[in-house]
Formats: C-alpha cells, structure tokens, sequence
C-alpha cells in the first residue's frame, strides 16, 4: 500500500526532528490529562486496500496522557471499534467468490507524541502555544472476537494529530492514526469455510500482506496535577 509507506516516511522523520528541537520539562503546566475519544474506523485488507471512506464505521474510548514535558508525551489508551468490508464492487475476483465482514476491535495501546511547537497556555517565558501539531508513534495489542477466528496480535500505530488548549484546563484535538496489525485474519468470515485470509495461496511476511486499520478520531482531555513554572532569574 503506497499511501501507507508514505504516512510511515513522513511520521518517522517529523518524529527524528522533534528529537533535535526537544526542549526541557521547564515550563510544564500539567503533568496528566484523562479524556475519551470518539470518531471512524476504516479496515484496509483484502476487501480495502487503499480508500479511507470505504466501509467507515464507528469507535471511541479513553485515553491518558502523561506529558514529559512542554514538547513530549507518553499516551495509554483504550479503544473499541468495528470494522466491516465487502469484496463486491472491488478491483480484484476472488476465488471463493465475493465475500463481506463485520467484526469488533478491541485495543490497548502506548504511544509516544512529539509536538512541533511548546503546548500550553501561552503564558510564560517558555512562549508555548495553545495550538499545536504532533506526531506518534507506539505499540498496542489488538483483539478480535469470532465470528470466525478469534485474532489476537500486536499492532503498530503511526499517526499525526492537532491539540487545542480550549481552557486552562480543557483540552480539544483530533487523530488520524494507520495501525499496522501482524495478522491477515481480520477479514475472514465463515461462508462454508473461512476466507479470506490467503484467497491466492500467497504467504505473507512479516509486515507483508497484512490487515490494518485506521482511525480518525476527536478527544476532549481533562488536565490533571498542580500548576507550576521555574523562575526564570
């Protein structure tokens, strides 16, 4: 998937110059944030491989974020979303005949953030913004109940995001994040016999001919932990 190649290139090497640019915790105004999130969810597989609008459904959760400093944060979060697809319509015939899908996702995940600009309140001599762009980048586990197979595997989440400081304690962002998964056995479904985890008899690599999916999300945080900043003289 040639879009998702260049969503990898550009998250890894805007998280490479945030690593130059990192400034120190000097300036930190909260250290926690708690929130939920809610929004799509795309599948891209066999029956998707490339259109974000194909078979959008709907997923949220929760998330945490501990914020290192002004330009650095570690995020946990919890998600719960479905995935549906349809063969019928695409580029490709398959085999077994067309096929469609729906399942559940259930997701736990760590990311590490980068922001391109100080985030805060705009106050101060750090002069951080209250509107800030970011990358991330992390590790989750993803599961799946049947209807066929049960999958359980790891996934990688690569995405960009755009944080508003909407109150001194309020804040409003929105993510488009690709989680790359180890498995092709999110799209099978039982019609007789399970497809369409290897519909040509092609084996997959490691990264190879696997599923994904993404998610294009808003969240609304709550910052937690006493405000301070170091004097500056």
């Amino acid at each position: 998937m040639r879009m998702m190649a260049l969503v990898r290139r550009f998250v890894l090497s805007a998280m490479m110059l945030c690593f130059v640019t990192a400034v120190r915790a000097d300036g930190l105004e909260y250290r926690y944030e708690v929130g939920a999130m809610i929004g799509g969810c795309t599948y891209y597989g066999d029956a998707n491989y490339s259109s974000p609008l194909d078979n959008f459904s709907m997923m949220g959760g929760a998330l945490f974020r501990y914020n290192i400093n002004p330009r650095m944060a570690l995020k946990a979060d919890f998600a719960i979303a479905r995935i549906t697809g349809k063969s019928a319509g695409g580029e490709f015939a398959f085999p077994g005949g067309d096929f469609e899908f729906g399942r559940m996702l259930y997701e736990l995940g760590v990311q590490y953030e980068c922001h391109f600009f100080a985030y805060g309140d705009g106050s101060g001599y750090k002069s951080s913004r209250r509107l800030a762009p970011y990358v991330f980048a992390g590790l989750g586990v993803t599961y799946a109940p049947a209807p066929a197979k049960h999958v359980f595997t790891p996934n990688i989440p690569l995405g960009v995001g755009l944080k508003w400081k909407f109150m001194q304690r309020l804040n409003i962002g929105c993510e488009l994040t690709y989680r790359f998964t180890f498995s092709d056995n999110l799209d099978v479904v039982r019609t007789g016999r399970a497809v369409p985890d290897d519909p040509y008899g092609i084996k997959s690599g490691l990264m190879k001919n696997k599923d994904g999916y993404s998610f294009l999300s808003i969240f609304v945080t709550y910052d937690l932990s006493p405000k301070y900043r170091k004097c500056n003289n």
